[in-house]
């Protein structure tokens, strides 16, 4: 692996050294040399073929008889280029989207899943983008759905649904790591959506709602003791003053009274109903 990294390396320092080192040969300087002159015999007419204008968020990579001849491209604005010898690639630098189409991905715990995303890059070198890939917008789209399948591939079900920034900048780490060779700087990369088949959402639910349950039931039966104790509390209170019990009585006739019913139940003390029984 180490060996196949340092080739690759190897290769792109030639391919760099290659760019602007204007070895034309002797026949090359030959027709660069005729191509000036016939652009000079005929200066009014060719003038319009030599000058050409970028916009401000691109940039044009001259090719002077299959060479790049400079190692930075030019623009944006007006330049001037060699009729017949001369050609160039026009790269856009601004920011790209595109979007990841849904994955089916087979999680760490064995579940599968359909993962969709976007992502958000641009050309930071436009000479690497034109000499060392043939296409770079569709090579970072390929890239970008395997690496949502690499990166998906080492998480957890949990993981993926708590964690989507984490695992955003990860992919976004990985893609720029690799699309720096051609000149891509991938700018942002965002988990769209997450689809879980039906039967493990109606798992999922089911044990939601159980849990939900479980937890109501503990919170009735904390009010219930709580209500108990209060009762205790209160029931030792009247037992230290009779009067009390009786002044309960009173307070519960009147609520009962302000509700406009028509029957009263009027409790009785214990001690009047002992003392009727004994007789």
């Amino acid at each position: 692996m180490e060996s196949q990294f340092k080739k690759r390396s190897t290769v792109n320092d030639d391919l760099i050294a290659d760019v602007g080192s204007g070895g034309l040969g002797c026949c090359g300087w030959l027709l660069v040399i005729l191509s000036g002159l016939f652009t000079c015999l005929l200066f009014p007419f060719t003038i319009w073929f030599c000058i050409k204008i970028v916009q401000e968020y691109e940039r044009a990579v001259i090719f002077r008889l299959g060479r790049i001849t400079d190692r930075k491209a030019k623009g944006p604005g007006i330049f001037f280029v060699l009729p017949c010898t001369d050609s160039f690639v026009k790269v856009d630098l601004r920011t790209v989207s595109f979007d990841i189409p849904p994955q089916e991905i087979l999680t760490k715990d064995s579940v599968t899943v359909s993962v969709d995303g976007v992502v958000y890059f641009r050309v930071s070198d436009p000479i690497s983008s034109v000499a060392k890939v043939s296409n770079a917008d569709i090579s970072t789209r390929l890239l970008a759905q395997t690496t949502l399948r690499n990166v998906l591939g080492t998480k957890n079900l949990s993981e993926l649904l708590s964690d989507r920034e984490g695992i955003s900048h990860s992919m976004q780490a990985s893609l720029d790591e690799a699309t720096d060779p051609w000149g891509i700087k991938v700018e942002r990369v965002e988990i769209k959506d997450v689809k879980l088949p039906h039967q493990l959402q109606r798992a999922m639910a089911a044990e939601a709602e159980a849990t939900r349950e479980a937890r109501a039931k503990v919170i009735a039966a904390e009010g219930e003791m709580n209500a108990s104790r209060a009762l205790k509390e209160a029931s030792l209170v009247i037992s230290e003053s009779p009067s009390g019990l009786q002044l309960r009585y009173l307070q519960t006739l009147t609520t009962i009274a302000a509700e406009k019913n028509s029957t009263i139940i009027f409790p009785l003390p214990m001690d009047v109903i002992s003392h009727f029984m004994k007789k």
